[in-house]
């Protein structure tokens, strides 16, 4: 892959490759777009097969959140950083304190936060090198809670679409991925009674899932062929295609992944199958919605950060209409609306 010319192609202000020897770090930090402000997102720790690999994630993932926070109507830009490695082997306090040494290199452009494989314990190391983070354990804390929030209340969003109503009572729900946004999202759903089916590929995650709430469990290469009212991708993204689009055996799309669609060609076939999808980055914001209060002057309090992440639901119904409107799918409304506010932004 052409690092450059493929930044170039996605409008990227700033790529920063980070090494060091001793530690053992290799990581990317990609700065999308600070029209809007600084950039926040944020840090992926995986093991991916090939730089390549983690540089298309981080551009994808970076672009996305210039999109999310523009779509969600705060004044911070898009960024995203990847560490690569097996997180379990390599994640250390040492090569996390290196890593924030290069975040600060940025100089405000781009503030980090708990991510894949990140938690609350890995962003103080970071924040002991460098002021740049959000989501930190002695303000707002992991923003996970708050994501997983926004997805729920996307899909009661889609819900009253869909089936008239957004009580999600006895809906059935296939959902992917039960790490930290993933499980809080269960929990939501079986408080409000749901019949919840999870996979996941790390085995704990799915047990301590059926140990609290009682789930179902299937299969993550079959899941998603499961009827079922409601399939909820709370894991990696960029898993429907052309190819596979006819596999999702749903009414509605919904969940926390990014960048659930491979391409755009992808998202013109969900919406010729007749499947709702609520596009990731309008339904998946809250939990920047919530870090993003960390850097406002009005300061960041709980009641504040839930209020502005329930308003999800009025963006979600916003898109839907609009898509109905104009006869389009709902990810090319959430684009045209997130590129208005870049634009009105400037």
């Amino acid at each position: 892959m052409k690092a450059l010319e493929n930044a170039m192609e996605m409008g990227h202000e700033n790529v920063l490759y980070c090494y060091d020897k001793e530690t053992g770090l290799k990581a990317i930090i990609a700065v999308h777009d600070t029209t809007l402000g600084p950039a926040i997102g944020g840090t992926r720790f995986y093991d991916y097969a090939t730089e390549d690999e983690a540089l298309y994630d981080v551009l994808r993932l970076s672009r996305g959140m210039t999109y999310k926070s523009a779509a969600a109507g705060i004044k911070i830009g898009g960024g995203k950083a990847v560490i690569i490695g097996d997180p379990k082997t390599a994640k250390t306090p040492e090569l996390l304190k290196k890593y924030g040494q290069f975040v600060n290199r940025l100089n405000g452009s781009y503030y980090t936060a708990e991510d894949m494989n990140i938690g609350c314990a890995d962003v103080d190391h970071i924040n002991s090198e460098t002021p740049y983070c959000v989501g930190r354990p002695a303000v707002s804390g992991n923003p996970s809670p708050y994501t997983a929030r926004g997805v729920y209340q996307a899909i009661r969003a889609s819900a009253k679409e869909v089936f008239g109503t957004d009580d999600l009572k006895g809906r059935t729900v296939t959902l992917t991925g039960v790490g930290s946004v993933g499980f809080a999202l269960v929990g939501m759903l079986v408080e409000d009674g749901a019949d919840v089916t999870v996979a996941d590929v790390y085995a704990p995650s799915v047990e301590k899932a059926v140990a609290e709430y009682g789930v179902k469990t299937a299969d993550v290469s079959e899941i998603h062929k499961i009827e079922a009212d409601i399939f909820a991708p709370c894991a990696m993204g960029a898993i429907i295609s052309v190819d596979n689009a006819a596999e999702y055996n749903c009414k509605i799309i919904s969940g926390a992944a990014n960048n659930v669609l491979v391409d755009t060609a992808a998202g013109d076939k969900i919406h010729e199958l007749g499947i709702l999808y609520a596009p990731d980055y309008i339904a998946n914001a809250g939990g920047i919605i919530n870090c993003a209060m960390e850097i406002d002057p009005d300061g960041w309090s709980k009641e504040r950060a839930l209020a502005a992440v329930d308003k999800i639901y009025d963006n979600v119904t916003m898109v839907i209409e609009t898509a109905k409107k104009e006869g389009i799918p709902t990810y090319v409304a959430a684009d045209r609306y997130a590129e208005s506010m870049i634009a009105a932004g400037k």
